[in-house]
């Protein structure tokens, strides 16, 4: 599958491995946008949007081999052979995907509070059963679409986050699909180790990837190395990004 993309290069910067932007569940090419925009200064920089999300095509499988595939394609159209990834949420399991479907063209890793785990807890289904209320509504407005949600979500940074990708009435990620997979999307099959160095940055008030995940953290990515954002949540890179984008620019320059 193509998946729709954004590519930005400066003429300074075509001499390193372009990184590869892959943003999480709900999202679009746009999310990782405060990285981007410091990163192509010194690399040619690659956003998508993964499959049933943004403007890429919709399809009825969302399984993590399926969606590395899906980037692999999308770098083959471009005639990109190596790359770096930088990946958060469900772009980081992407991003880490990608380790063993093409571990000879993945350069660095850089996974932004996930872990190599298949999570026990649902932590979306108010978000799901308030994106199935707007659509049931058949409102075609951000604000009504907001005053819906409110019911069933408390977090308004949620809400707005969420209208990002809603554009006269509909929803630009695949509800249906999204919903019908999530137990895929939560899971994990863990993966040969990959030998190459590796960032996690976790944001401090984040669970996502604390202490209970280091074993099988470690014994899939044994060189990783592990930053901590203080003061941060799950969305670190949209709270800190100045202090993300120092961390990714060490681990490249090592």
């Amino acid at each position: 599958m193509k998946l729709n993309v954004r590519l930005q290069t400066e003429q300074s910067a075509v001499a390193n491995l372009p990184t590869v932007l892959i943003h999480g569940l709900f999202g679009s090419l746009d999310n990782l946008g405060v990285l981007a925009r410091e990163l192509k200064e010194t690399r040619p920089v690659i956003q998508l949007d993964v499959r049933n999300h943004g403007l890429s095509p919709r399809s009825d499988e969302m399984s993590y081999p399926a969606m590395a595939q899906d980037v692999l394609e999308t770098l083959d159209e471009l005639g990109i052979a190596r790359f770096d990834l930088v990946g958060h949420s469900m772009g980081g399991k992407i991003a880490m995907a990608l380790t063993a479907a093409a571990p000879e063209r993945t350069g660095k890793l850089v996974v932004i509070d996930i872990a190599p785990v298949a999570y026990p807890e649902r932590h979306h289904d108010a978000i799901f059963a308030a994106l199935n209320a707007v659509t049931a509504a058949g409102v075609t407005s951000r604000g009504d679409a907001a005053a819906l949600m409110r019911r069933t979500i408390e977090e308004e940074g949620v809400i707005q986050f969420l209208l990002k990708s809603f554009h006269e009435g509909r929803w630009r990620f695949n509800v249906r699909a999204l919903e019908a997979h999530y137990s895929a999307i939560i899971d994990w099959q863990s993966l040969p180790a990959w030998p190459h160095p590796a960032l996690f940055i976790r944001g401090e008030r984040s669970a996502y990837l604390d202490d209970r995940w280091r074993d099988a953290l470690l014994a899939q990515f044994p060189q990783a190395r592990a930053h901590v954002i203080a003061g941060a949540g799950h969305w670190v890179h949209a709270e800190k990004p100045d202090a993300v984008l120092r961390a990714i620019s060490r681990f490249y320059a090592r």
